[in-house]
């Protein structure tokens, strides 16, 4: 694994995480101008969470910029996001802060055009093409093998552990590649189809573990380049495709896995993804769905997240995944073990920020403040189980029983 290449960021004028010329550098005490209305107004609506502006408590919120007050009045989650980046704010406990806000549910109480906006054209417009399914594969994906390396277990896991037993992120990711093993009934010999692939580390353990042949669709360049060198030797085969070209394989295969693509896949593609996995899916096999799960329907995820870390992504429901099952698949198992997304992430940024040091120069500071938000944001969300990790397992209906593992 050592000798895989990292990806080098090319950094032009053009460089999203760039900091603008307006805020280059923000003040670092804070503010103290006198209140505004739009002050006041924001000061309440944190203190619907337990939040105090200028508090003492690690989770409250310490503001350097009177701006940011109308900002996020304004544009919601977007300028929330965009104002840590550019220094506005911080907390001791940015964590913790998210928490709160996510299970206050604060977002609902500020400006969200432009999620509103996002919503209405996931409605209208299949914002998941293969054309634009690219498009998170080179924002972030591909965005540089130093800060995944860095960032990831050995085994190269960019999805949530299980930490069942588990002290160690190591452990932790090896305990999922392993549950999902084992929920699947993998046997040696057995063939299986990966769509989303990640860095490979799944596609490795399945035939270095299990004696299993596979098949992995990955539209990421560098993660793809990354697992056909971990895997060289290894009957694994990786495409640089995107999951529909799996419907082209001429064979079909003992077992199908989908781990964390399905964020990615978008409600109007739900029906077709999973008549794929069906079809490619010999008699008697299981299909395992691993992805993020929502508590209610929507249709994109927030303005921020879209723009800045995961373009075009969507969590599904429980509705929303239902629907595109119904008539087509037996539903064998449902897990969800959410939280131990919270502790998969907080382990995610103490590995990155220990290693930042060797990053900064690379990324600059603007990154680190985004990709701190990114790790803590979503942290919050899951512990304040307004996010799900779900593991569901189907079959086709045409074997005697099944048991659940855990």
């Amino acid at each position: 694994m050592g000798s895989v290449q990292s990806h080098t960021y090319r950094r032009t004028a053009e460089w999203r995480y760039a900091a603008p010329p307006e805020s280059a550098t923000a003040p670092r005490s804070v503010a103290t101008r006198g209140p505004t209305a739009a002050a006041k107004k924001v000061a309440e609506i944190f203190a619907l969470a337990g939040i105090e502006i200028g508090g003492r408590r690690p989770w409250d919120l310490q503001v350097y910029d009177e701006r940011f007050y109308q900002r996020l009045l304004s544009d919601g989650s977007l300028a929330s996001g965009e104002s840590y980046m550019d220094g506005w704010w911080d907390a001791e406990a940015l964590d913790e802060l998210c928490t709160r806000v996510h299970g206050a549910n604060l977002a609902a109480k500020v400006g969200e055009w432009e999620t509103i906006w996002l919503a209405l054209k996931g409605r209208i417009f299949n914002r998941q093409t293969k054309l634009r399914s690219v498009e998170v594969a080179q924002e972030h994906y591909d965005l540089g093998n130093d800060i995944y390396g860095a960032m990831l277990d050995r085994r190269m896991q960019y999805t949530c552990g299980y930490w069942k037993d588990a002290t160690t992120l190591d452990q932790a990711q090896e305990n999922k590649l392993s549950l999902i093993c084992r929920k699947i009934q993998l046997e040696p010999g057995m063939t299986v189809l990966d769509l989303g692939g990640g860095f490979g580390g799944l596609a490795h353990f399945m035939a270095s573990e299990h004696g299993c042949r596979v098949v992995s669709y990955n539209i990421s360049a560098q993660q793809v380049a990354y697992g056909r060198e971990w895997c060289r030797g290894l009957p694994v085969r990786f495409e640089q495709k995107d999951y529909r070209e799996a419907a082209r394989e001429a064979e079909t295969f003992d077992r199908v896995v989908s781990i964390g693509l399905c964020e990615h896949i978008g409600l109007k593609n739900y029906p077709m993804f999973l008549e794929l996995a069906h079809r490619k899916l010999k008699p008697r096999g299981l299909f395992l769905l691993h992805s993020i799960g929502g508590n209610a329907s929507y249709t994109c995820t927030d303005a921020w997240m879209d723009k800045y870390i995961f373009p075009n992504g969507m969590i599904p429901s429980v509705a929303q995944l239902g629907k595109a099952m119904d008539g087509r698949w037996v539903v064998e198992d449902w897990h969800n073990f959410g939280p131990d997304y919270d502790k998969t992430l907080m382990a995610w940024w103490q590995n990155f920020d220990r290693a930042w040091p060797a990053l900064q120069q690379k990324y600059g500071e603007r990154f680190y403040r985004m990709w701190k938000y990114y790790l803590m944001g979503c942290a919050g969300g899951f512990r304040a189980r307004k996010l799900q990790l779900w593991q569901i397992v189907l079959s086709k209906g045409d074997i005697p029983t099944y048991t659940p593992v855990r």
